[in-house]
């Protein structure tokens, strides 16, 4: 198994502002679920901590191969979430590992 996680912060001038951002976000990562193949799980992290050095968003999704993570990066799904996503982010983070 390899875990995904990736991790954002996104534009957003007042609160509502940034709040539909989260949302843009959850709702198109759950959206791919059962349409990428290998792809486990999905679940959609927003920060509650509020400190500035804190990410907004948090994804964390599990593949069953890292040929199957390969894959997703290049699936049109994804690629049409990374799209649609493009200008509400501000900085991405990203960590891709095997559990020993």
């Amino acid at each position: 198994m390899i875990k995904h996680i990736v991790m954002w912060n996104l534009k957003g001038e007042t609160p509502e502002e940034k709040a539909q951002a989260v949302h843009l976000v959850k709702s198109a990562f759950e959206g791919l679920v059962g349409k990428i193949p290998g792809l486990l799980h999905v679940e959609i992290g927003v920060d509650m901590s509020e400190v500035d050095y804190a990410c907004d968003v948090v994804l964390y999704s599990e593949f069953d191969s890292h040929e199957a993570l390969a894959g997703y990066a290049v699936h049109a799904e994804h690629i049409r979430v990374k799209q649609l996503l493009g200008d509400v982010r501000v900085a991405r983070h990203q960590v891709d590992y095997q559990p020993t």
